[in-house]
């Protein structure tokens, strides 16, 4: 259900009840969920020491546009028995 549905639901409400849902809508949001705060650098490199090394993809193409045309081109080819049925 899209928020413009709900919309259109709560627009038949009485006013009483619309007023009602606001309040209830509105409470929601004074939840006392925690603040997240932003991770300091050291937090951050600690984060990337513990994560497992990554194996980079086509790491010898250095040009950043011709990568993408490389990747662009290896999806076609890997979809191209799909397309053709």
């Amino acid at each position: 259900m899209t928020i413009a549905e709900i919309l259109d639901q709560a627009k038949t409400l009485s006013r009483h009840e619309r007023k009602e849902l606001t309040k209830l809508l509105i409470d929601t949001l004074d939840t006392n969920e925690p603040a997240l705060l932003p991770k300091t650098g050291a937090e951050i490199v600690a984060m990337l020491e513990a994560m497992e090394p990554i194996e980079f993809v086509d790491a010898t193409i250095e040009d950043p546009v011709e990568w993408v045309k490389t990747q662009r081109r290896k999806r076609a080819d890997h979809l191209k028995p799909d397309r053709e049925g």
